[in-house]
């Protein structure tokens, strides 16, 4: 467990949120030790590492989706950098199974 995150598996790419961590919460990941720069409510998830675009996230050990973006170690990992890796008709993408472009 780190702080109010926990890693499901230890093969898992992403802690999951116990309870609301708020901006500027310390986390420390195995990298070291980073500082949230947004808050994460509970159940979502941020990287515990480096997660490079195209990488699968694992959660509970299985794949859940891809990184549409490269995604740094303490980000928040949600619909705005994956997509989802369940089934390829999943309402995130386009009928051409590709994920829509996020606009900044």
């Amino acid at each position: 467990m780190t702080g109010p995150f926990i890693l499901l598996h230890p093969n898992d790419n992403v802690l999951v949120a116990r309870k609301l961590a708020p901006e500027g919460t310390n986390v420390e990941l195995a990298s070291g030790v980073i500082t949230l720069t947004q808050a994460i409510p509970l159940a979502h998830k941020i990287a515990c590492r480096d997660i490079a675009e195209g990488e699968r996230i694992l959660k509970y050990g299985m794949p859940i989706g891809i990184a549409t973006h490269a995604i740094a170690a303490g980000a928040h990992v949600h619909v705005h950098n994956i997509r989802s890796a369940y089934t390829p008709t999943y309402a995130l993408q386009d009928a051409n199974g590709q994920s829509a472009e996020v606009s900044s």
